[in-house]
């Protein structure tokens, strides 16, 4: 929305400066004032893009970029003469960076953990646990199974997925359903990024 918004006013402000220039009577060559803002924009591009990061699956940043970027565009409008675009386009600006904040909160996103579970002779099987965590709508990146000597038990850890809201940091319910399973010897939960 930032981006959608940076252009929209930087448009505007390109068609309030084309008026002010152009070819006088007794010239040959007609200004562009489109060439400085030009370079300033794509500089500032480049800036925000040094300010988006990759971690694994996790993209941060931006909004940052696109922070930039607008407010770049709010400084061309202001060091243009056009004080009351740039004040609207603060405005709104500020509109869509605190208003929406509440929303994104809310929104569902990708959760990932490691589920280990031990279990003894009697426990649910490695095919048990996949087949419960997948009927619990839970996604499961991998899982590998360690069996000790003679059966008596097994270690399966799970890397799994799923969706809840953003700021949510509550124990998957899986946790608490396999606890308290007579078969099942120790469970241990370990949320990425913990």
């Amino acid at each position: 929305m930032l981006v959608s918004l940076a252009a929209c006013v930087a448009m505007i402000e390109a068609n309030l400066l084309l008026t002010t220039a152009g070819k006088t009577e007794g010239s040959f060559a007609a200004a562009d004032v489109m060439r400085l803002p030009l370079g300033i924009l794509s500089g500032m591009g480049f800036i925000g893009g040094g300010a988006i990061l990759r971690r694994g699956n996790m993209v941060t940043g931006v909004t940052t970029a696109a922070t930039l970027w607008f407010a770049t565009v709010l400084g061309l409008c202001f060091g243009g003469g056009q004080i009351a675009l740039g004040v609207a386009g603060a405005v709104l600006g500020m509109v869509v960076i605190s208003g929406l904040r509440p929303l994104e909160s809310r929104m569902k996103q990708d959760h990932q953990g490691t589920l280990v579970v031990t279990t003894k002779g009697s426990g649910p099987t490695a095919d048990e646990l996949r087949a419960s965590l997948l009927a619990q709508s839970y996604k499961i990146a991998s899982c590998g199974v360690v069996h000790a000597a003679g059966g008596e038990r097994q270690k399966v850890t799970c890397e799994i997925t799923w969706r809840a809201a953003a700021r949510d940091s509550s124990i998957p319910e899986v946790v608490r359903t396999l606890a308290v399973n007579p078969g099942v010897l120790q469970v241990v939960w370990r949320p990425k990024g913990a």
